[in-house]
């Protein structure tokens, strides 16, 4: 049995095929809660790891923040570092256990760096901006006039996290074993898709 990354589109329902696939092959699955437990075992306040979570903070916002502050806060400045460190270290420490799986958070980056063979990467998308629009409207209750901008920054956040960290163009079809279209294959269809291939694989 593989460990299995899930990285996603903003609103393409990623974590709920993940979540789906770890009940089904009875295995752990890690999404946000691996911000608190990565916030437990290096002792970082919980809501400073959810605030920073997949998002890459910005220099100039680092600028002025330092400036408000009246000095070089070197603390400040190594935060991202930090917090992505910690991420890094609860992810490998976990895949010890046992076969996982992980949604976002650079995971597949993070294992195949540390030379991890034991992994299937799979990227979720959805063709279909309707039903990514729906999902927004209906689990993170965004306006209608909202919508679609707050994907676009959902998902650019995302990509700029990913390449801050990882050097790599987040969702491109060529870092992932496997990229699947929920708009087409359904929550249901992609997990029994990936369950197929991580027993076979």
């Amino acid at each position: 049995m593989k460990t299995i990354t899930i990285g996603r589109q903003y609103g393409s329902g990623g974590r709920e095929v993940g979540a789906m696939l770890a009940k089904s092959l009875n295995i752990p699955f890690y999404d946000s809660n691996l911000l608190l437990i990565a916030a437990e075992k290096y002792g970082i306040n919980p809501g400073v790891m959810a605030e920073h979570d997949e998002k890459k903070q910005s220099s100039f916002l680092y600028g002025i923040s330092m400036i408000a502050d009246g000095y070089l806060n070197q603390e400040k400045i190594m935060l991202p570092y930090k917090l992505y460190q910690a991420q890094s270290d609860t992810i490998l420490r976990l895949v010890e256990e046992g076969p996982c799986v992980f949604v976002g958070r650079c995971a597949e980056h993070i294992l195949k760096k540390h030379d991890y063979k034991n992994l299937l990467s799979v990227f979720i998308y959805a063709s279909s901006m309707e039903e990514r629009a729906e999902r927004a409207m209906t689990v993170d209750h965004i306006s209608q006039k909202e919508v679609y901008s707050y994907i676009a920054q959902k998902d650019r956040e995302r990509k700029d996290y990913y390449y801050f960290h990882t050097g790599n163009d987040w969702g491109k079809m060529e870092n992932y074993d496997l990229c699947l279209n929920t708009s087409a294959l359904g929550y249901a269809g992609c997990a029994e898709i990936i369950k197929k291939v991580a027993q076979v694989s």
